[in-house]
């Protein structure tokens, strides 16, 4: 009963927010309501995609895996509020090259058999606020320690360039080796997107984003664990190069003496060597 009475709230808190949601060309005239200065909103999200073996390649058509790609926001709030549409541009060999979104969430499901670049591109609502471009390379493989991972130029019928239907075999053997057949592979990432001097519209649009969802919200990556490794790695990769810095000044200036020395020793030793020779100066 408690919790029934905690979720109330935020149903209410939700229904209002959904209200204050209006149409995003109306009052703002072409202008969008003009540039707000000094304004900065930042709105972080996470994009990439998550890959199922199916277990064997597929004899209709040779595929091997089923894979997700998505952009959703790293917080919990509705993205529709303010992007108006996704496309994901996604290799030619595919019938349907371009797939657009425009409501969430934002995502295509498709098979393959290869790994390739997958060009995002997000826009808004305010028609002057500019698209944001975004590159991902899918990836479906887990690749096996001190390797690159393979690029594919056609996932679907053509031969690639670094993934052949050997190099994909040997992936799935390598992931059959570490257990990992079952496990979904995710490959995703943190990203912002900063609207720097905003419009009046945009600005309203950005501060009226509603929940998501009423439950619990994350993603398959700790982002905050993540950055706090790489906030460590970054420090001590900062003192490592500060001593080694150090220690070359000490180096430096240890043989700046030393040349210091030989130019004395040199000197007194000529000087000693020199003959006074009567008739000659």
């Amino acid at each position: 009963m408690a919790q029934a009475q905690l979720q109330q709230p935020q149903l209410q808190q939700t229904q209002q927010q959904q209200q204050l949601k209006v149409n995003p060309a109306a009052d703002f005239g072409p202008d969008s309501g003009g540039r707000i200065k000094g304004l900065t909103i930042v709105k972080p999200l996470v994009y990439g995609n998550v890959a199922r073996y199916f277990g064997k390649k597929r004899e209709e058509d040779g595929h091997t895996h089923e894979w997700t790609l998505y952009v959703k926001p790293y917080n919990n709030e509705d993205m529709s509020t303010y992007v108006k549409k996704i496309h994901f541009k996604l290799h030619e060999s595919y019938k349907d090259q371009n797939r657009v979104v425009t409501n969430p969430p934002y995502e295509v499901t498709e098979t393959g058999w290869g790994e390739f670049e997958i060009i995002i591109k997000i826009f808004f609502h305010d028609p002057n606020e500019r698209p944001v471009t975004i590159y991902h390379i899918l990836k479906l493989f887990q690749s096996p320690p001190g390797t690159t991972p393979a690029s594919a130029t056609n996932p679907v019928t053509a031969t690639p360039a670094a993934t052949t239907p050997a190099a994909v075999a040997v992936a799935a053997a390598a992931a059959a080796a570490t257990g990992d057949l079952k496990k979904p592979l995710v490959s995703e990432f943190y990203e912002e997107l900063i609207f720097q001097d905003p419009s009046a519209m945009m600005r309203q649009l950005l501060t009226n984003t509603r929940q998501l969802t009423l439950g619990e919200y994350k993603h398959d990556t700790n982002f905050e664990d993540k950055k706090d490794k790489t906030i460590k790695n970054l420090i001590n990769a900062k003192e490592k190069i500060s001593n080694e810095i150090s220690d070359l000044r000490e180096k430096i200036k240890l043989a700046k003496e030393t040349i210091s020395k030989f130019k004395e020793e040199i000197n007194k030793t000529q000087g000693e060597s020199t003959v006074d020779v009567p008739g000659f100066s």
